[in-house]
């Protein structure tokens, strides 16, 4: 089974920034968290065709953590 997921926002920035912070590992790592108590300390991302997406989120004072993966 497939499912699909679509998120919209307005972000008030150039589309190529925007673009690389979603696409670029150390980016993600900066924005990607749940609130200020979380942060995603790993992530890697390949747009090529048969690619995959992965990051860990970790709550900041070790309690829990979270990997998401998604693999074509």
């Amino acid at each position: 089974m497939t499912e699909t997921i679509t998120v919209e926002t307005i972000v008030s920035a150039p589309t190529a920034a925007v673009w690389r912070a979603y696409v670029t590992p150390d980016d993600i790592k900066q924005w990607n968290a749940a609130s200020d108590d979380w942060h995603t300390t790993a992530a890697s991302i390949d747009l090529r065709i048969g690619g995959a997406f992965s990051s860990r989120m970790e709550a900041k004072d070790g309690s829990f953590g979270f990997d998401f993966a998604q693999k074509s």
